[in-house]
């Protein structure tokens, strides 16, 4: 038996954009806690986590992405994904939800003022445009 079904994303927010990551890379996502700072890191790094006996490194999304740091909020969440066969903690200000694209166009050359080649494509969701991202590409950038 075929299945038709659309692969499906997780779709959240950082500043006003809309952003992607396919659902297959997402472990987990988690309340924002107490993250322990580590000295002599990279300055998107923000420490480590936690995580039932398992000690997973935190990144500001924000950071990676050349925006502005912004204090938290109760919606800020921590995107536990799969990264080199290691889990990562990427915070973000908002999970909005989980979805599917009907329809993803080629990323441009630039969206958001954010290169297009972290992007896979952009996708069209009810509420806005989402860019899908390349995790490797964000989570490598030095």
């Amino acid at each position: 038996m075929e299945s038709t079904a659309q692969k499906q994303y997780v779709e959240f927010g950082v500043e006003d954009e809309h952003y992607a990551i396919p659902i297959s890379d997402v472990h987990e996502i988690i309340r924002m806690q107490e993250i322990t700072e580590i000295p002599n890191c990279r300055h998107y790094v923000k420490g480590i986590i936690n995580l039932r006996g398992k000690i997973v490194p935190v990144l500001s999304l924000r950071v990676l992405l050349d925006m502005e740091e912004a204090a938290g909020t109760k919606h800020t969440r921590i995107l536990v994904v799969h990264h080199q066969e290691e889990a990562v903690g990427v915070i973000v200000d908002k999970v909005n939800k989980v979805t599917t694209f009907s329809d993803i166009q080629p990323p441009p050359d630039s969206f958001s003022g954010i290169s297009g080649s972290l992007f896979t494509g952009i996708g069209f969701s009810s509420s806005a445009l989402v860019g899908i991202l390349k995790l490797d590409e964000i989570l490598l950038r030095e």
